[in-house]
């Protein structure tokens, strides 16, 4: 679900890197000096999940994990996905830096509504919260990126509809990763589950 360079107008470019550096910024001071490992380890997770692309049609789509990394961080995932997010863009090419701003909102802002939706249920019932979780971030992620590339132009609109379309199967196979996840945590770490401060 990366927007490539050359295809957004400034206004645009320079609107998301306003709000990533803002959201960035709410996120490093939110970062408590034990939660380091926990954010390394999502940044990880994200940047591995969305290396694998599955063609469908003209786009293609992968694991997000966004809104994994928001229920358990927070603000603390614009940070997680910044970092991952420059990794793929300067080792692999996707997206782009110009497009970086743009790219992390898209991911980090519906991980961090999934973790308001969710923080007060996720401890008490971890499957629910996992398919709110999943649900959010992936649609919140393709609801972001389609509406981009529809105000992008006429010659996008095919493929901003496809975009959204295309992520169904992956918010249902999501909702089944986080259940499974949350369900695992409940059992044997149920500290990372507990609702944190804003």
């Amino acid at each position: 679900m990366h927007i490539s360079e050359g295809i957004l107008p400034g206004w645009l470019l320079a609107t998301g890197w306003g709000l990533t550096i803002a959201g960035t910024a709410a996120g490093l001071k939110k970062i408590d000096d034990r939660e380091i490992p926990l954010v390394a380890l999502l940044s990880s997770v994200f940047f591995v999940a969305s290396l694998i692309h599955i063609p469908v049609g003209i786009t293609s789509v992968h694991l997000l994990t966004n809104g994994l990394a928001g229920m358990l961080l927070g603000w603390a995932a614009f940070p997680a996905m910044l970092v991952a997010l420059f990794l793929q863009a300067v080792l692999f090419q996707f997206g782009g830096l110009t497009v970086l701003g743009v790219n992390t909102f898209n991911m980090a802002f519906p991980g961090v509504i999934a973790y308001y939706l969710t923080r007060k249920i996720t401890l008490k019932h971890p499957s629910l919260a996992g398919i709110i979780g999943a649900a959010v971030g992936v649609f919140g992620g393709a609801l972001l990126l389609s509406s981009e590339l529809w105000l992008s132009g006429s010659s996008f609109k095919t493929t901003a509809k496809l975009a959204f379309l295309a992520h169904i199967p992956v918010a249902v196979t999501e909702a089944v990763i986080y259940a499974f996840i949350f369900n695992f945590l409940k059992r044997v770490l149920p500290e990372v589950l507990e609702v944190k401060d804003g």
